[in-house]
């Protein structure tokens, strides 16, 4: 699943069945939405898709669009600039929200699990949008179910080790009034998806969330069986404990044939 043809599908599928998920724990008067935003990385710094400046063409006198008088295009005097092309990775980058109806649809916390631009080209933008958050106060979940790429989520990657030990996977959650300690979730590859605690606005507590009903639910309705090549090894590849734990599970599932003299 975290191979780069699979993965973006399956984030968006998590993201869609996790919002479902979360709506159905939530009181009133909190309530959920997916937010988007378009990330285009290319050169040292990936680039928003928001333009701070937008210039308009006014309609025509019979509504068309183009000069009102029918005259030429006025060209600006000056040297000719020198044309630079930068290949762009465009992507659309989906995350929860989840706002209180009582406080002019305040944001209270932001549900994001990670991507490959998160842990890549996009990762100093995805940093900027921790600090961000941070600063308006909102709590943040973060969920990242890559093993590849740096360490990006809100704590400290020495501490959370230090604290939790191995992990391949794992949530954090961030809450901007405690902002000295992070609650990890961490997952090694043969555990199962941990539940988590949403954090809400006080006096409300906190609701659990669970995540491996969404990530079986993601894996039976996107028909992954069918996609994924279990039968090559995966990129990180697993360690000699950790391919003979995947091939047991998946000769027990009938994904892979059963070794020979079996």
């Amino acid at each position: 699943l975290e191979s780069p043809a699979v993965f973006p599908g399956f984030h968006n599928r998590f993201i869609a069945f996790l919002e479902e998920a979360i709506s159905a724990v939530l009181p009133p008067p909190y309530f959920t939405d997916i937010a988007n935003r378009v990330v285009i990385a290319g050169g040292d710094e990936p680039r928003r898709r928001e333009p701070d400046v937008g210039v308009f063409e006014p309609a025509g006198a019979n509504g068309s669009h183009g000069p009102a008088g029918g005259g030429g295009v006025a060209t600006a005097a000056g040297p000719m600039p020198v044309v630079v092309h930068v290949p762009a990775d465009e992507s659309t980058e989906w995350a929860i929200e989840v706002r209180t109806a009582d406080d002019a649809d305040r944001l209270v916390t932001a549900v994001e699990l990670l991507s490959p631009t998160n842990k890549g080209a996009g990762r100093a933008e995805f940093r900027r949008k921790q600090r961000e958050l941070a600063d308006r106060r909102v709590n943040l979940v973060e969920i990242d179910l890559l093993r590849a790429g740096p360490h990006s989520t809100s704590v400290p990657p020495d501490a959370a080790r230090r604290a939790a030990g191995a992990f391949h996977y794992h949530a954090c959650v961030f809450r901007p009034d405690n902002p000295s300690d992070f609650e990890v979730y961490p997952v090694r590859l043969a555990d199962p998806l941990p539940p988590f605690n949403l954090p809400l606005r006080f006096p409300t507590g906190d609701v659990a969330v669970p995540l491996q009903p969404v990530l079986d639910r993601c894996y039976d309705v996107g028909l992954y069986a069918r996609r994924v090549r279990y039968d090559v090894p995966p990129d990180p590849p697993l360690t000699t404990e950790q391919q003979a734990w995947a091939a047991g599970v998946l000769r027990a599932k009938g994904l892979l044939p059963p070794p020979e003299g079996a």
